[in-house]
């Protein structure tokens, strides 16, 4: 099967192919166009992918720009960590970095041939009643008394905007073209409006920033885009995109083409919103391991592959519907169930002491993958007290309970066979300790009687293990929907992170940030990238081991 073959297809795709095979096109020009005025969600990774896979599957390139016309919003922060997440996702850009205020100079020569044609004009109405006069879904909008200024005069006051002259709100470039549209952004859109603020990439050379819709079109035909991807809220912008390029003189007229957004359960996609959580501190930053941002997915464990695969899974089509958050939690499962080394780790310790061990430590060779061999073995420490999940012992149980238990036998996992004989308990009758005698002669093999022992458990030895922080994170929201809530913040969920402090077998000590591990029976955790020290480890769980939240909807 070729390449071609076996990539997943969809209509943008189908397009592409039917535009190379006709000639329209002899190569494939992409862009990604993020506003720097946030870190990027798993909505945007959905872009990436589509955006920079496409260029790569095509041979083809695909820029990397900078939607920086509002630097009111736009700091270099964000410029930066969108710059982190493309690459982590795997791609890179053609070329330099890209911004829209590159083609400031060029865009205000095109507004100014626009003015020249008789088709915009400087706007000195107030926002509010811009607003009035543009109408409603169901009544067209009245012209503005300032539309039918002659082309001297609006020449001569889009110059006193750009020189500072006018105040905020006193003035705007509009485009001329239908008040009576039936769409909306078709009603002599703003093209142009007056901001007295430094801008991250041209400091204080202008005053006056173009719009979105005006600039995008514009820098797409600049740098050769042969496919221009949008979300379908912008489909009937499509019109208004269509309409600048066809009254300019420019070379380059790329299609727009519309694809539905990602809508993910259990969280929110608004910028806005996420800004929110993170200004009235109800996370911990915009990499806050509950956030669906990418830094935050990363920061919580999550891999690029899984990430990458999520986002093929789930498609590209024109069709609005909502993902279960269970979705993207089983692409990362699923790759670290294969790629993941095992460790053990105990996040709920009681002491178990093995009486008739005497010989001091003794150091067990474990696999670091029970089906990838070549992922080889470590050495664990096994010595006569070890550390055991408080769980994982109960002083009585029925045959359902396949771990440790008085008077019955377990085996500790890749060491040998326990039998448990008497615990201590505080003065809350807490139990501390479990104490119990070890068969020597179990390791890595059944008792030699024919005993039969169903029952495995993790442990950690208590002299060599390293304390650790264990930081569970959960769903952030309880509701499917949150950003439907009066209030979507009253739908956090209060046990979205609970913190647990524990131990980690001696071989975590150096282990990498951000790199996966299976602690085994308890789940995928990495090491967390910003708090976590060598002498105070901090371990993020990525995913528990199965979906849980199926069984509480009752799926």
């Amino acid at each position: 099967m070729s390449d071609a073959e076996a990539r997943p297809t969809n209509f943008i795709r189908q397009i592409i192919d039917k535009d190379l095979a006709e000639g329209k096109h002899t190569a494939i020009v992409t862009r990604f166009p993020p506003e720097p005025n946030g870190y990027l969600h798993i909505g945007h990774a959905k872009s990436i992918c589509l955006n920079f896979g496409i260029a790569q599957d095509y041979q083809g390139e695909c820029n990397l720009r900078f939607d920086d016309t509002n630097p009111e919003k736009e700091n270099v922060e964000y410029v930066a960590s969108i710059k982190r997440d493309v690459q982590w996702l795997g791609f890179d850009w053609a070329g330099e970095v890209r911004y829209s205020s590159n083609y400031f100079d060029k865009l205000y020569g095109y507004a100014i041939e626009l003015i020249k044609k008789g088709l915009a004009y400087v706007e000195e109405l107030t926002p509010d009643e811009i607003r009035e006069y543009r109408g409603t879904l169901t009544a067209p909008g009245k012209h503005s008394p300032y539309r039918e200024r002659t082309v001297e005069e609006n020449l001569a006051l889009f110059e006193k905007m750009r020189a500072g002259e006018f105040e905020e709100g006193k003035a705007c470039l509009r485009a001329k073209i239908d008040m009576a549209s039936p769409f909306m952004v078709m009603r002599d859109p703003v093209l142009y409006r007056v901001r007295f603020v430094h801008h991250h990439q041209t400091g204080d050379k202008w005053c006056i920033y173009p719009m979105y819709d005006f600039t995008h079109c514009i820098s797409d035909a600049l740098e050769g885009i042969t496919h221009s991807l949008c979300t379908l809220e912008f489909q009937d912008n499509r019109r208004l995109y269509d309409w600048v390029l066809e009254n300019i003189t420019i070379d380059c007229t790329p299609h727009q083409y519309e694809f539905s957004r990602l809508n993910l359960e259990c969280t929110v996609m608004s910028k806005r919103k996420l800004n929110q959580l993170v200004e009235e501190q109800l996370v911990n930053g915009w990499d806050d391991p509950r956030m669906l941002t990418i830094s935050g997915l990363r920061r919580r464990g999550y891999t690029p592959a899984s990430i990458r695969e999520f986002c093929q899974r789930i498609g590209v089509t024109k069709q609005d519907n909502t993902i279960e958050m269970s979705s993207l939690e089983s692409c990362v499962r699923d790759d670290l169930n294969d790629n993941a080394p095992r460790a053990m780790a105990v996040l709920d310790p009681i002491k178990l002491v093995i009486e008739n061990k005497t010989d001091g430590v003794e150091w067990l060779d474990a696999p670091n993958h029970p089906n990838q061999p070549e992922m080889g073995t470590r050495q664990v420490p096994f010595s006569s007290e070890i550390w055991i999940e408080r769980e994982d012992f109960r002083e009585s149980a029925n045959k359902k309970y396949k771990r440790l238990v008085l008077d019955k036998e377990v085996r500790l996992r890749n060491a040998y066979v326990v039998k448990a004989e008497r615990c201590d308990k505080d003065e809350d009758g807490n139990i501390t300790t479990v104490y119990c005698r070890y068969d020597p002669d179990t390791l890595g093999k059944d008792p030699a009687d024919g005993r039969k022992v169903k029952g495995v458990i993790h442990w950690v030895s208590a002299d060599k293990a390293l304390p650790a922080e264990f930081r569970l994170y959960d769903r952030l929201f309880t509701v499917p929907n949150p950003a439907s809530a009066d209030n979507f913040a009253e739908t956090i969920n209060p046990e979205s992170l609970q913190v647990q402090q524990g131990y980690v077998e001696p071989s975590m000590q150096n282990a990498p940030a951000e790199k996966g591990y299976q602690f085994e029976r308890t789940g995928y955790f990495c090491v967390d990238n910003k708090d976590s020290q060598p002498d105070a480890l901090v371990f993020n769980r990525t995913v528990s081991l199965r979906d849980t939240w199926a069984k509480i909807e009752g799926k």
